[in-house]
């Protein structure tokens, strides 16, 4: 017989980093629709109490930490005040991330014409500045793996939890222009699974989500112009080599999220799961 419990979340307690964002934020509030106590973490403590309070307008538990996922201490002052307030966190979504201009190619392509230096403000592979590239990299990576010793910690403790990252489709099918955020995201892809090993024996899950393309505040200007609001040349691109023809919406994101982090997928750890509208499975042609 079916266990119909196996999507049952009430009472838990979740962490979310990034959960100011937007995919995050979806995140956090389908949690919180679920019964669970969600603590919201973000470097912009007014973008993590606005989350946090619009789940509690609707009966949910939730409390916004201004949190900086590249400090260890502010991370262990959040764990702090998350068990102080809910106790133990038995869920964490490593949600925080994101590029910077000075890891940016402007071109797609390399071409000979590029390296007569005549293109006013164009920044090739070679000018990519390597504090940028760090910057990527930390916020990327780094941010995954701190967050994950913070929290996983409080797991292995109550032996118990699940883990979900938040890779990208960058880290399976690099984008161009953007080296360092791909590379990253290939990292947090390859951790994941390092991790899942690592922790198994104390009985915490370890997986992540890969989304496609979703428009958020970050890329939305560059997929989509800003005075027409037609796609860019770029976003045209993306569309055309999604199957399903159209960009993803936030609660596209949580039926996976759920799944994860539930009993529902008990047996899985070590994946990583796209959501991408089949923009993976196309060649192109």
């Amino acid at each position: 017989m079916a266990n119909d419990n196996v999507f049952d979340l009430e009472g838990k307690v979740a962490v979310i980093t990034g959960g100011g964002g937007v995919l995050c934020g979806a995140m956090a509030k389908e949690l919180g629709s679920r019964g669970v106590k969600v603590a919201i973490l973000d470097l912009k403590k007014e973008a993590a109490e606005n989350i946090a309070s619009q789940i509690s307008e609707t009966n949910g538990e939730a409390i916004g930490l201004e949190c900086n996922v590249l400090d260890r201490a502010s991370l262990e002052q959040a764990c702090s005040q998350i068990l102080n307030t809910f106790g133990p966190s038995s869920i964490l979504v490593n949600g925080a991330g994101g590029n910077n201009p000075k890891a940016t190619t402007s071109k797609e392509k390399l071409s000979p014409e590029d390296l007569k230096g005549q293109i006013k403000d164009l920044k090739t592979f070679f000018d990519l500045e390597p504090e940028g590239v760090q910057f990527v990299f930390n916020l990327n990576f780094l941010g995954t793996l701190l967050p994950s010793q913070i929290f996983g910690r409080v797991m292995a403790e109550q032996e118990g939890g699940v883990i979900l990252n938040i890779s990208s489709m960058n880290a399976l099918r690099p984008l161009t222009k953007i080296p360092a955020y791909s590379a990253a995201k290939a990292a947090v892809s390859n951790f994941t699974q390092w991790l899942a090993t690592h922790f198994a024996p104390v009985n915490i899950r370890v997986n992540a989500i890969a989304p496609g393309f979703f428009l958020t505040e970050q890329n939305r200007f560059l997929l989509t112009d800003k005075k027409t609001g037609q796609l860019t040349e770029r976003g045209q691109t993306i569309i055309g080599h999604t199957p399903m023809g159209r960009f993803g919406k936030p609660e596209d994101l949580t039926g996976t999220l759920i799944w994860l982090v539930s009993d529902a997928s008990n047996f899985v750890t070590g994946v990583v799961v796209p959501v991408d509208g089949g923009f993976s499975a196309f060649s192109g042609v």
